[in-house]
């Protein structure tokens, strides 16, 4: 079965403790998620911001308002560098997420490593040639817009 990479960078004008308190908040989850998505946290983290193990629950619309249930665990944080999500229980096979920061000159750089495998073994590779990529791609775009809006551009 195929499995697919997206990787997103994105430069912002703001210090690394300053993005690092947003970006490790599953509070904000919200606001850099398509409105259309239908996106909710639905558990209790019991903490503002993210740790290894913790498991954060949603329900989210990806496709003809269908809503689902998606859980993932934080596995890995480095505070002020990165942190990983993974799927627990969702609409993918394989969902493993890197969310890096780094300093760089003005500001930071972002980077999203997204490492994917659609279910449903040649369906679901169909899928991600029609529909799957350019919805992940869609909303990182929104994500970018949503974050320059808050923090400014680069």
């Amino acid at each position: 079965m195929a499995f697919y990479q997206l990787v997103k960078t994105q430069k912002l004008p703001v210090t690394v403790p300053e993005i690092w308190d947003f970006i490790s908040s599953p509070a904000n989850l919200k606001e850099i998620t398509p409105e259309h998505m239908g996106f909710v946290v639905t558990s209790n983290t019991g903490s503002e911001k993210m740790y290894p193990g913790m498991i954060i629950t949603y329900k989210v619309s990806p496709l003809l308002g269908i809503k689902l249930n998606w859980m993932t665990e934080i596995t890995h944080v480095k505070e002020n560098e990165y942190f990983v999500d993974e799927q627990r229980i969702g609409p993918y096979s394989l969902w493993h997420h890197q969310h890096k920061i780094e300093a760089i000159e003005g500001g930071v750089l972002m980077t999203d490593v997204v490492t994917y495998q659609p279910p449903m073994g040649f369906l679901g590779a169909i899928a991600n040639t029609l529909i799957i990529k350019n919805q992940l791609k869609q909303i990182f775009d929104f994500r970018t817009i949503a974050l320059e809006k808050r923090f400014g551009k680069y």
